[in-house]
């Protein structure tokens, strides 16, 4: 018995995009900033010279023993000339040497992290408790909020470039009490900053359902408060780290940061200025160094502004797209 076979031919089974099968994949705030932080060329170079710098840092033992100098040796017979002048690089002194026959290469490395400790160390501090006060007062308000938020005022009135040399001159320069120095005086910043944040967040309908739930104060700043806190605090952190550096080698070129027979960026630029014109690489090597680690950290705390703020946009992406705009409509008046 045969079968009969329908005329009409019979429909394959449709293939569903590979798009359907594959499921939506949530990403969250850090996600997204971390896509647009790499993004932005200008953040991703400023994390390469950071990154640059750490090894120079790291590294000093190592550049000490490949010249063969150390950073407090003075070597009069090769680094200095006939006339008693800083020598300049050559095959033994890469970057030349200073005023009295020192390595400007390995004191630079030294230097380096010197200036990064204080930088880091300072800023950690500093957004603790900036941190700590700026939740406090902003989120238990009353008296509480009185005391902190005069005392952040009174803090940030005093002069402390003149507070800091005077606490340098008593107690003496050291790199622990730059440390403390800086951060007491930039911990007022952040606590401002945070103390603003809190007073908005704490508005907000999520922090009234926890009050009704009956959540406590201390429950509510550490589960619901502190981490809306994370965006704007890595921010303000990332821009302080700069204004350290710029603060501890100030003071080292007034002679009120780190001890003297340290090598840090600010001294050798202290001990280079009567030598700019006859020993050019003594003031351009610190010099240099100072402004590339600040200006990374600049760009890099701009990056992460934008990066968790989805309204900006990198420069250079803004203007590639208006530059699309102006083609597109070139294109279609040409049309």
């Amino acid at each position: 018995m045969t079968t009969l076979r329908s005329a009409w031919p019979r429909e394959r089974p449709r293939r569903r995009p590979a798009s359907r099968g594959r499921e939506i994949q949530a990403r969250g705030p850090w996600t997204l900033a971390l896509a647009r932080l790499r993004a932005d060329r200008l953040a991703m170079i400023s994390v390469g010279v950071i990154l640059l710098m750490l090894v120079f840092a790291l590294t000093a033992p190592l550049w000490a023993a490949w010249t063969g100098h150390t950073y407090h040796s003075t070597y009069p017979a090769t680094g200095l000339d006939e006339s008693g002048l800083p020598a300049g690089p050559s095959g033994e002194f890469w970057l030349g040497a200073d005023s009295v026959g020192r390595d400007v290469l390995v004191r630079a490395a030294y230097g380096a992290r010197v200036s990064l400790l204080v930088g880091l160390a300072s800023t950690a501090l500093a957004t603790f408790f900036g941190v700590l006060a700026g939740v406090s007062a902003g989120f238990l308000g009353g008296r509480v909020d009185e005391v902190l938020a005069r005392g952040v005022d009174v803090v940030l009135s005093f002069p402390y470039l003149l507070v800091a040399i005077a606490i340098a001159v008593t107690f003496g320069a050291s790199v622990p009490l730059t440390i403390l120095v800086i951060a007491f005086f930039m911990f007022a910043a952040m606590a401002r900053v945070v103390r603003g944040q809190v007073m908005s967040i704490k508005e907000k309908e999520y922090i009234e359902a926890a009050r009704s739930l009956g959540a406590g104060k201390v429950r509510i700043m550490l589960v619901d408060v502190l981490p809306n806190l994370v965006a704007p605090v890595t921010v303000m952190a990332s821009l302080l780290i700069p204004q350290a550096i710029t603060f501890e080698a100030t003071l080292s070129f007034l002679g009120a940061g780190v001890d003297p027979s340290t090598p840090s960026w600010g001294g050798m630029l202290n001990e280079a200025q009567e030598y700019y014109q006859t020993a050019w690489w003594f003031l351009l090597v610190p010099a240099g160094l100072l402004l590339a680690t600040t200006f990374a950290f600049n760009i890099l705390g701009d990056g992460i502004r934008d990066a968790f703020d989805p309204r900006m946009e990198p420069p250079v992406c803004g203007r590639r797209r208006r530059l699309r705009r102006r083609r597109g409509r070139g294109k279609a008046a040409k049309r």
